[in-house]
């Protein structure tokens, strides 16, 4: 994990405040419409030089975060600002503009770039599009992207399928951050790759993450990854952050029994005979949450007042700790 030094009192780089994002869907083609709530009420700071880790289970809406911050998808509600500038609601940059400041790193870096494109039409692409007209200044941003992922300028003739999966993931990494964007957000980076590779792409995200200043934002589902890479964490559970703080609290003192599962169910060499904490149930649809706390039909701790209202507001715990759980208030949030 690497360390940052941080201004607390600094502007972020990154600030998404009560973030929603609603489909809508339709039960049978006549039938009435209503809304799926993907994300539903999310706040988020990210400053320059951090890497934020996202975790979650599936379907609990951390791509539809990563889509509303890169404007692919509009969002319901809520306000995000990025590098000072808004980028919801009518005072929204334009697209291109956005595209500047902010990119994304995919979780299958061969389906992610054109087989039918050399590696110097897939980098050099975007730079044409941002009105980079000097064929000899494109050229060098290519070879400087190259040499910044570790490959040859070389490379820049050759096509996708000629590479490993290592190394085609370098070169998404190296088209992310072409037009040097402020941030980058990482989709599963390593998941798709040999586990002999993935320690090399995580090393150099962390390099390029403190040579340039980028603020990162990491989804993944691997809490090993998670841990190595990310200053601060956020576990999302059906739309909603239930627990955030930095990567040691979350580590070591987990506050919410679902972010306790999630921790407990890393596998441990040393401790084979530590049973991991087993959820039961199913994850509830987002077609239909539960009233209360998202979390409650699985939760082994659930109070009375766990199931009905809004669900709990955050709860202190540390400096930059905080959860939302009822259980807080009673004492028995470590059971």
């Amino acid at each position: 994990m690497s360390e940052v030094a941080m201004n607390p009192a600094s502007e972020p780089l990154l600030s998404v405040q009560g973030l929603k994002v609603h489909y809508a869907v339709r039960q049978g083609w006549r039938g009435s419409a209503f809304a799926v709530k993907a994300v539903d009420g999310v706040d988020l700071t990210l400053h320059a030089g951090e890497c934020l880790g996202l975790v979650g289970e599936s379907g609990c809406g951390k791509s539809s975060i990563a889509q509303a911050l890169l404007g692919l998808v509009p969002a319901t509600a809520g306000v995000i600002r990025l590098d000072g500038h808004e980028i919801t609601g009518a005072a929204q940059v334009p697209a291109m503009a956005l595209a500047r400041s902010a990119q994304m790193v995919f979780q299958d870096p061969m389906s992610s770039l054109n087989p039918r494109q050399t590696i110097r039409e897939i980098l050099s692409g975007p730079l044409r599009l941002h009105g980079m007209s000097d064929r000899i200044e494109r050229e060098a941003r290519v070879a400087e992207m190259l040499g910044l992922v570790g490959m040859s300028p070389e490379v820049a003739t050759r096509y996708p399928h000629e590479f490993s999966g290592g190394q085609r993931q370098r070169l998404c990494i190296a088209r992310a951050l072409i037009l040097r964007p402020k941030l980058v957000i990482c989709d599963e980076p390593v998941s798709a790759l040999d586990v002999s590779i993935r320690a090399q792409i995580i090393n150099l995200l962390l390099e390029l993450k403190d040579r340039l200043g980028l603020a990162l934002l990491l989804i993944s589902h691997d809490l090993g990854v998670v841990e190595h890479m990310s200053d601060r964490i956020a576990v999302m559970y059906l739309g909603r952050i239930v627990e955030e703080g930095g990567w040691h609290e979350i580590f070591t003192e987990p506050s919410h029994p679902y972010t306790r599962a999630l921790i407990s169910a890393i596998p441990d060499p040393m401790h084979r005979d530590k049973a991991p904490a087993r959820l039961g149930g199913e994850i509830p649809s987002p077609l239909a949450p539960p009233d209360g706390c998202a979390f409650n039909p699985r939760c082994p701790h659930a109070l009375p007042q766990c199931r009905s209202g809004a669900g709990p507001d955050f709860t202190p715990i540390g400096a930059d700790h905080k959860a939302r759980c009822h259980l807080l208030h009673t004492g028995t949030n470590h059971v």
